[in-house]
């Protein structure tokens, strides 16, 4: 699902980045909370395309993503 936000909300958001980003390596991971739903993104495309999970998706995600 892509979640589409209108031009104001992009601002607004408080991203967060992976504590497993690094400034050297190609893997930057950010994620940011909105109502019902938890926003992914490429830090080097910030403008780029989203990926929304619901908190259950997001906390059943994120065991599988601690083992890399």
């Amino acid at each position: 699902m892509t979640h589409r936000l209108v031009a104001g909300d992009r601002t607004a958001l408080e991203w967060i980045k992976s504590t497993y980003s690094t400034a050297e390596g190609p893997d930057c991971v950010e994620v940011a909370a909105v109502p019902d739903h938890i926003l992914v993104r490429d830090s080097k495309n910030p403008d780029g395309p989203r990926l929304a999970l619901t908190p259950t998706a997001w906390a059943t995600f994120l065991p599988y993503a601690s083992e890399y």
